[in-house]
């Protein structure tokens, strides 16, 4: 994943993480055990920071991990987190580990996208959900917002489409916001640029969104005449020190009412 620099130097791209994150320079100081000259003196460019004091800023800020190795090439300094390719041998583990999470959680959909939304590993409680999804988006590498967004994907199927797609195009908007990523930004604007296609008639048995699931707001889904719904959780990894681990999001959709969860038993039975 590419990211673009805005600014030339690590003072002002420190500086633009700090404003960002809504924190005095005095603040900042505090919590890097520094002083409010020092982090101005970085941010100017008149100090350079050491190795060190960039990353415990960038820790401090809350700094993306690719981010921190971009914040220390700009600084003159070799990046501190590897990325490792997820089909390495040292992800054994780690690979192992998500397909048994995957797995364990079926009859149920759930799988792993990457930074871009790549579909890294998925389960067969998520492969039954795409059922008349087009071919061609089914040619790997699969991505989940074409997936989910593409008038030939799931989009004809989700009777809430329009709540869902503002919902998934803002959760891209906060980590462009973030990342700055060219092929994040790239496929932002794809997707968003979708027509909403209209649906030939309105699925019979479900309610609107606020009165069927008042805690969150649910993924209705019409499936071979069945309406489903599903409530999404996105988990990440605690403290990641490579930057693959970083960006992986292991994703489930969480049967909301007993009729979806009785269906989905059905379909694996």
């Amino acid at each position: 994943m590419t990211t673009v620099a805005l600014d030339t130097g690590v003072g002002p791209l420190l500086r633009s993480w700090r404003e960002r994150r809504r924190i005095s320079q005095l603040e900042l100081a505090l919590r890097a055990d520094s002083s409010a000259r020092h982090i101005s003196f970085i941010e100017t460019g008149r100090a350079r920071p050491s190795q060190e004091m960039v990353l415990r800023l960038a820790e401090h800020l809350e700094v993306p991990v690719r981010e921190r190795n971009a914040l220390l090439v700009v600084a003159g300094y070799a990046p501190h987190y590897a990325e490792t390719p997820l089909d390495d041998p040292a992800m054994g583990a780690l690979r192992e580990g998500l397909d048994r999470l995957l797995q364990g959680y079926d009859p149920y959909p759930a799988f792993v996208v990457d930074g871009l939304y790549t579909v890294v590993a998925a389960n067969d409680g998520m492969r039954r959900m795409l059922d008349g999804v087009a071919e061609h988006l089914l040619v790997p590498p699969l991505n989940a917002m074409r997936l989910t967004l593409h008038p030939e994907g799931m989009a004809p199927h989700i009777l809430n489409l329009r709540e869902w797609r503002a919902d998934l195009l803002a959760q891209m908007e906060r980590q462009i916001a973030l990342a700055r990523s060219v092929e994040l930004r790239a496929l932002y604007e794809e997707v968003a640029g979708y027509p909403v296609p209209e649906r030939s008639r309105d699925a019979e048995g479900w309610e609107p969104p606020s009165a069927s699931v008042p805690f969150a707001l649910p993924l209705v889904v019409e499936h071979h005449g069945h309406v489903l719904s599903f409530v999404a959780s996105i988990a990440t990894f605690n403290t990641p020190m490579d930057v693959t681990v970083a960006e992986l999001a292991i994703e489930t959709l969480l049967p909301a009412d007993a009729a979806t969860a009785a269906y989905l038993r059905s379909l694996a039975g």
